[in-house]
């Protein structure tokens, strides 16, 4: 997925379709010079649809579409004829896709399954024609209900990846490196701060033909909650994700240190974090002996599943793999 290309975030300002309006017309046939009344209903103003596509990664192709507009629905007619309906518009957007008002900050919907349909905004209901306003008392009614008006909102489309394994760290922890050696992503890697600026998806193969979705997510520094660094903006991506993997690199002046640090800002971000299955990973583990790995162990949580392993050196990365499939799977 190129840098360039992830959009994750964009506004639009969306209209739905008017209802058209009933018709009052009367029936008019030779030798029946005073017909009833026979006015048909509006159609339906067309919907604002979004739909889900797995083949979608990012909201790139929602760019530059600033303006969404539906069809009205069509007045009725005589002879009972109803109006057509407006044509409805469907989005396709990324699993993972949340429409909120802009206004409101209200979540609207979210899409979480390929192929599933959500209105976003309905069109408004047609008008009922003269007909259906006859009675014993008014025989010939000359008048029909104009059409609903459609609706209008400014909405915002957030994108949160759809993951199973989030890469939580801070910059230069080691995490795309992870990721490019795990599966067939090529994030952009380099040594220093920052290098990750959109988040990067890539699937690892795990025994027998099964696998897993792992998200490099740019990293985290003290203060992200508030906004700082990178921030709000990609925090949000790891509310999906079924397992954190906190990896901090061995070269840290203390693992434990970073570690909580990490996990205070995601609490302080939201609290529903905390409740995610989480791995401790040290990475860059060829650099320490084991005397050292023996006294990183020993300042760690007891409760917290933790790995020492090496992208470069491939060391531990397949113990790594079983232990995420183990925690993935857990009842």
């Amino acid at each position: 997925m190129a840098s360039d290309n992830f959009i994750d975030h964009v506004k639009v300002n969306c209209f739905s379709g008017n209802g058209g309006a009933g018709s009052v017309h009367f029936r008019r046939e030779k030798f029946v010079p005073r017909g009833g009344p026979d006015g048909g209903d509006g159609g339906r103003g067309g919907h604002i649809i979004l739909k889900g596509n797995k083949q979608l990664w990012t909201l790139l192709h929602m760019r530059y579409k600033r303006h969404i507009k539906a069809p009205h629905g069509e007045p009725g007619g005589g002879q009972g004829k109803t109006g057509a309906d407006g044509e409805d518009i469907i989005i396709e957007v990324p699993l993972g896709t949340i429409a909120k008002n802009d206004e409101t900050g209200e979540v609207m919907l979210e899409i979480t399954e390929d192929g599933e349909e959500k209105i976003l905004l309905e069109g408004g209901k047609g008008g009922l024609g003269n007909t259906h306003f006859k009675n014993s008392v008014n025989q010939a009614p000359r008048y029909a209900q104009p059409g609903i008006p459609g609706m209008e909102a400014r909405v915002v489309l957030e994108l949160k990846l759809l993951a199973d394994v989030g890469l939580v760290g801070f910059p230069n922890a080691g995490k795309s490196t992870l990721l490019s050696v795990l599966s067939a992503a090529k994030p952009k890697i380099a040594n220093y701060a920052f290098t990750t600026l959109k988040p990067n998806l890539g699937m690892v193969f795990y025994r027998d033909m099964r696998s897993f979705v792992m998200a490099d997510i740019p990293g985290i520094i003290e203060g992200a909650h508030k906004g700082k660094g990178l921030g709000l903006r990609f925090l949000r991506h790891i509310e999906r994700n079924s397992l954190l993997l906190f990896l901090v690199s061995a070269e840290s002046d203390s693992i434990s240190n970073e570690y909580h640090t990490l996990l205070k800002e995601l609490e302080k971000y939201n609290p529903e974090l905390l409740d995610k299955p989480r791995l401790l990973v040290i990475s860059k583990a060829d650099l320490i002996d084991d005397e050292i790995k023996g006294w990183i162990k020993g300042e760690l949580p007891e409760e917290l599943p933790h790995l020492f392993i090496s992208s470069v050196a491939h060391q531990g990365l397949q113990e790594l793999k079983d232990k995420i499939w183990e925690l993935l799977h857990q009842e």
